[in-house]
């Protein structure tokens, strides 16, 4: 028997009211991991000791295989007492160590513990005295409880609820808990353990399906925990299983109502789903085709927003006027929960659908003025402030791209009509929508098809991976919105710290890169943080934040290139160098990394380095050689060769041939060493320093071109 104890499985499970769905995901693996790890920190787990989450609407639970009955024994080793301070003058033991060793006696359980017993050892610059003991085990329930309520405590509650015990030794008591829970499982195997929590007593009966059980449920033992749930309480137990079964069902839903059928299943619906059902259950509905003439970003928006059903389209991406619904009630009869859910949609999509029209009587145009009575931020101004700013940003943007005065034409108008959506009712219902609704009202208005699309687009990127603008004017538009919120709110002292970012400047500066990187725009960052500088003049709160905000984008730069792969060395030796335009920084990384792989690139990194550091501390040096002065071969040598190869490495730069310019420099590196090894450059001649200097410096500039290689050296 004592042999099985140590290999037990443990059941933990509290019971309650329903949770709330958004948070049941991480309240279940909190629980988990918390009495897992508790357990785990006070030793009462066997090897390949597993945690296994179970969390439905109305439980939270959790078995761990190979938990001891006891937790294992511990040697320990105590510090006492420095022995200054524990022996006298005369070796005796003092008041302080006779005092410390009868605490440290009872604490082990023990009638004394004399100074003899005691190890003397090394502590620090002195010694010290030190008691090593074995401490017993801890039995599981005791070890359990404090693991327990520790657990609970820390849970990731959204809001706690407080309410009184109604029953049991804490009737009348106030339990404050995510909800009131009614009932509290605690199995070892098949023994109930003696815990109490939540002003509840532990047992082995829990419930199931509130209206597919038949009533309370009897728990054999821990082991069979989901499939007697399964099986009697027609609850899946485990949150994943769920999930994946509804998951499935989706999919096997929407091949029955046509085969090319596409189910719209977001994963964050589908957690929320699978926190408000035990026994999924999918049904199709429909409504009405009619409803099929609002933009379907607004149809499935209300399915999902509202209602949490999983609407369809076809294998072109088109909305189906079909939906499905998961239901917590098996029936052989469902045509009352089928027609139940469509007579419940059916006045949502009106909603929509009324919304869309009514909007559609107003042109953008005409909301715009109507954007000064929507405030930005009390320190910039009104939405339309803010507005005129983004269009003048933008027409300068695209005169950068390059663009005639046709594209700063397209790109002032859809900067003007970008958000007036934000005062229509279907935004106002559904701000998700922002700028989708835009591009169908501006098309309805008859405005440029790049017009209507960039009022949608210049939103992106929104998120990480998420696509950019297709068009210069919804590029140009995108990176004025993004500069004018960048620069703005840094301008008035609101800048991200640590981990707080209010206004996603972090992300914002992501979307300014990521369209500067990724469509390779010949644009300077400098110019761009500029022209987004002087939208603000005049405005006494605001001060220019140019200098700051640079390497505030570059710090980003280097993250968003360690994504793509590339080694910070690599990395730094391009962005060191604070490049204007990224338009070729990909380019010059991938010649750095070429570079790098040569056998002359250590020598010469190192070398550059050397060099670098020269310069830095003879400041003034002017950079013109007279050959004349050149005494030694080897400084005869390297200026010869530089010479050589100067022509055909400036050329390789011209033409953007990056790894062809530092491959080419590499043939330096003999004469490189070649001078380092035979030339003094700190010459006590003047002349002689100061022209060799000078080559020095001409060398500098030769090697960092592209990018400043001395960043590669170890």
């Amino acid at each position: 028997m004592k042999d099985t104890l140590l290999s037990q499985t443990l059941l933990i499970e509290i019971f309650t009211e329903e949770l709330p769905p958004k948070a049941l995901a991480k309240l279940g693996d909190a629980f988990a991991n918390g009495i897992f790890n508790g357990l785990k920190s006070r030793d009462f787990l066997g090897d390949g000791a597993v945690a296994t989450a179970f969390a439905t609407p109305r439980r939270l639970a959790v078995a761990i295989s190979n938990v001891r009955a006891t937790s294992l024994d511990k040697t320990m080793r105590e510090k006492v007492l420095p022995v200054s301070v524990a022996l006298d003058a005369e070796g005796r033991a003092t008041a302080p160590l006779v005092k410390k060793l009868a605490a440290l006696a009872a604490q082990c359980g023990q009638a004394v513990i004399t100074p003899a017993e005691l190890e003397r050892a090394p502590d620090g610059k002195a010694e010290s005295f030190f008691y090593s003991y074995t401490a017993k085990g801890v039995a599981l329930p005791a070890g359990l409880q404090v693991v327990l309520e520790d657990t609970v405590a820390k849970l990731p509650i959204p809001k706690v609820m407080s309410y009184q015990r109604q029953h049991g030794h804490a009737a009348g008591h106030t339990v404050r808990f995510v909800r009131p829970a009614h009932s509290l499982v605690a199995l070892h195997g098949e023994q109930v353990l003696p815990l109490t929590l939540l002003g509840l007593d532990a047992d082995r009966q829990t419930e199931g399906h509130r209206f597919l059980s038949p009533g309370r449920i009897t728990l054999a033992d821990a082991d069979s925990y989901a499939a007697t749930l399964a099986e009697q309480g027609k609850v899946i137990a485990s949150f994943s299983e769920r999930k994946e079964k509804i998951r499935r069902d989706l999919l096997e839903g929407a091949a029955k109502s046509a085969a090319e059928d596409q189910v719209l299943m977001p994963e964050a619906l589908l957690d929320e789903v699978t926190a408000l059902v035990e026994w999924p259950v999918v049904y199709a509905c429909k409504f009405e085709d009619e409803f099929l003439s609002v933009p379907q970003e607004c149809l499935i928006l209300t399915m999902q927003t509202n209602q949490k059903y999983f609407a369809l389209t076809d294998s072109a991406g088109k909305l189906r006027s079909r939906f499905l619904i998961v239901s917590n009630l098996q029936t052989s009869e469902p045509h009352y929960i089928i027609e139940g859910n469509e007579r419940v949609v059916r006045p949502r999509l009106s909603d929509a659908k009324f919304f869309f029209e009514q909007d559609q009587k107003k042109k953008l145009a005409e909301r715009v003025p109507l954007l000064a009575n929507v405030v930005y931020h009390n320190k910039l101004g009104n939405q339309l402030q803010r507005t005129e700013r983004v269009k003048t940003l933008a027409a300068s943007i695209a005169a950068l791209l390059g663009g005639a005065t046709a594209l700063s034409a397209l790109a002032e108008r859809a900067a003007l009509l970008a958000k007036a959506d934000l005062l229509t009712d279907m935004v106002g219902e559904f701000p998700e929508l922002q700028g989708i609704m835009g591009n169908y009202y501006a098309r309805h208005d008859g405005e440029a098809d790049d017009v209507a699309l960039a009022i949608s687009e210049h939103y992106q990127p929104r998120f990480a991976g998420d696509a950019l603008p297709t068009t210069d004017t919804s590029i140009a538009v995108a990176l004025a919105d993004k500069l004018e919120t960048l620069v703005g709110i840094w301008g008035i002292g609101l800048q991200p710290t640590g981990d707080k970012d209010p206004f996603a400047l972090r992300r914002h500066a992501l979307g300014i890169l990521r369209m500067l990187l990724e469509k390779r725009l010949p644009i300077s960052l400098t110019q761009l943080l500029s022209n987004a500088a002087q939208q603000f003049a005049g405005n006494t709160n605001f001060k220019d934040p140019g200098s700051d905000v640079l390497p505030f984008l570059y710090d980003r730069l280097r993250g968003l290139l360690r994504e793509r792969g590339y080694a910070p060395n690599e990395i730094e030796a391009v962005v060191a160098q604070q490049p204007e335009r990224l338009d070729n920084i990909i380019e010059r990384l991938d010649a750095v990394q070429a570079f790098a792989a040569l056998p002359e690139a250590e020598a010469l990194a190192a070398a550059n380095k050397r060099i670098t550091n020269i310069l830095k501390k003879t400041e003034g040096v002017g950079s013109m050689v007279q050959q004349d002065l050149l005494r030694d071969n080897a400084e005869q040598s390297l200026f010869a060769a530089m010479n050589a190869l100067k022509p055909e490495v400036d050329a390789a730069f011209a033409k953007g041939d990056f790894s062809t310019a530092l491959k080419a420099l590499a043939r330096l590196r003999e004469n490189v060493d070649g001078f380092f090894n035979d030339v003094m450059v700190m010459a006590d001649d003047e002349q002689l320093r100061n022209n060799r200097l000078a080559l020095l410096a001409n060398l500098h500039v030769m090697l960092n071109q592209v990018a400043d290689i001395s960043k590669l050296a170890a």
